[in-house]
């Protein structure tokens, strides 16, 4: 018995569950550049650019591992430009009468394989995704029977069955989440340690001349071309955070600066989330930095609870809760898209300068995405299927089973509550504490209505009023209707009259 082993762009490491076991005497592994998932959303050009290199050099390291790889670049003349198409051609070419692989990263793509038995009548194993720290069935076994899928408790349970930062049972420093202490706008005069980059390789420019041929009315920038291709470029990625930014990490997680798009971040989303790095190595290299004496518990437990907390328990969401959760809009929120997402033209400094970095990087940090991107979404009420494929488009960290969760339920709160235990909605006040974005805005910051007043302030407070039926009886949100309750009827109207001015401009710009 031959087997084909299927390895998807996302899936990039050596130990993937699919090669698990595998002789290479009698394995072939299979992988291709397809357009249909170069265009099922058309994703940014430098995203594309990465994924194809990270691919290449990662089909010439299985190679070099023993296996004979049968590989289809997007430009191969006979390429089919599917998934089904490659697999059937590799099945004819090798004569293999299996079919092996791990299970996929989205749902869409889970569907598509399911079916492959049939279609090819070969037998298809489908195993479970090994780099993730809890498997879908353990996250079930967690969620089920409690009222609230909270991660803060998921989380918990992680750190105690890994053994990370605890003291016996007990979280090593009596808590365990410093989440307040990772709030701190960044200081005048600190420096930020230039972030790791690396030159493009002959494959990583062979890839771009294609990328921009085949690409144009594609979102972003393909150049400059600064990200890591490989594992061992991925790696060093990480050990350049541990040494340089990890230590002020936790304070400055939160903050925003213009034109300091990376800041403390690790920078290594990209490589966990196709594979070229695996979780819990990144998560010892912080604990045993903060073991050293090398960084601080604040910094440390606040980049495992990204990794460990939220990025496990938002795959355990998504794969809980599809297909039926692509659907939800708990708000009915039904704006379209503003233009201004695309171009970065608007007068409003903060979404510009997040937009353009977006445009240039392929990369936001959370904040950014959460509390300036993601937040006036949430305040206009734009569509979420929009809003999901304008994440899912732009960010080249970004696959549905990460940016849905997030997008649905941290940002738009659009299902109702089931990830977040409140909208993440803020005026413009927030915006000014985290960040200097305010500085060079048209729109000022300390005036609440009118037309020189920041959107944020006064969309706010319409966002409340018009969701009031829905929201009113979160007791989070309990406090603020109290606030607005006890505004004079001519506030009341002058916050109307301004979000229906700013709405209708918004409409009229695109």
């Amino acid at each position: 018995m031959t087997t084909l082993c299927v390895i998807f762009g996302d899936q990039l490491s050596l130990d993937i569950a699919t090669l698990s076991g595998a002789d290479p005497a009698t394995t072939v592994v299979c992988m291709a550049e397809v357009w249909d998932e170069a265009t099922y959303v058309k994703h940014h050009k430098k995203k594309l650019a990465f994924l194809f290199s990270a691919m290449r050099h990662f089909a010439d390291a299985v190679r070099a591992a023993g296996y004979t790889v049968v590989y289809t670049q997007l430009d191969d003349p006979d390429n089919t430009g599917s998934f089904r198409g490659e697999v059937h051609r590799a099945l004819a070419h090798t004569g293999c009468d299996r079919i092996v692989l791990t299970h996929p990263g989205e749902y869409r793509v889970l569907v598509e394989v399911q079916s492959w038995a049939t279609a090819f009548g070969v037998p298809v194993a489908i195993r479970d995704d090994t780099r993730f720290l809890c498997s879908l069935d353990a996250f079930d076994q967690w969620a089920s029977g409690r009222k609230q899928l909270r991660m803060e408790y998921f989380y918990r349970d992680m750190r105690k069955q890994y053994n990370i930062l605890m003291d016996g049972d007990a979280p090593v420093g009596g808590q365990w989440n410093y989440d307040a202490q990772n709030r701190k706008p960044l200081k005048s005069g600190v420096g930020v340690p230039p972030p790791w980059q690396t030159q493009p390789d002959a494959t990583t420019q062979s890839v771009m001349a294609m990328v921009a041929e085949r690409f144009p009315d594609h979102f972003g920038d393909l150049e400059p071309m600064y990200l890591a291709v490989t594992q061992t470029q991925a790696q060093a990625v990480l050990a350049d955070f541990i040494a340089h930014r990890l230590p002020q990490f936790g304070d400055y997680q939160d903050a925003m600066v213009q034109g300091e798009p990376w800041l403390y971040h690790s920078h290594i989303s990209f490589y966990l989330n196709c594979g070229l790095l695996t979780p819990l190595p990144c998560i010892m290299a912080a604990v045993d930095a903060y073991h050293r004496g090398e960084a601080p518990l604040n910094a440390v437990e606040g980049f495992v609870r990204q990794i460990m907390g939220w990025r496990e328990y938002v795959r355990g969401i998504y794969w809980r809760m599809m297909p039926e959760y692509a659907q939800r809009n708990a708000l009915d929120a039904k704006r379209p898209l503003p233009d201004f997402y695309w171009t970065g033209k608007t007068g409003m400094n903060c979404l510009a300068n997040c937009v353009r970095e977006t445009q240039r990087n392929a990369y936001a940090h959370h904040i950014q995405r959460l509390m300036v991107l993601g937040n006036f979404a949430l305040l206009a009420g734009l569509d979420p299927k929009a809003v999901n494929e304008w994440f899912l488009i732009v960010y080249a960290d970004a696959y549905e089973w990460v940016e849905m969760p997030n997008v649905t339920g941290m940002i738009l709160f659009a299902d109702g509550g089931l990830l977040a235990s409140k909208p993440y909605a803020a005026g413009g006040s927030y915006i000014q504490k985290m960040s200097n974005y305010c500085q060079q805005c048209r729109y000022r910051v300390t005036e609440k209505t009118g037309p020189d007043a920041c959107p944020f302030n006064y969309l706010y407070w319409d966002f409340l009023a018009r969701n009031r039926d829905y929201l009113q009886g979160n007791p989070r949100v309990g406090m603020m209707y109290k606030t607005y309750d006890r505004m004079t009827d001519a506030k009341k109207a002058a916050i109307q009259s301004d979000a229906t001015r700013f709405f209708k401009s918004l409409d009229l710009s695109d």
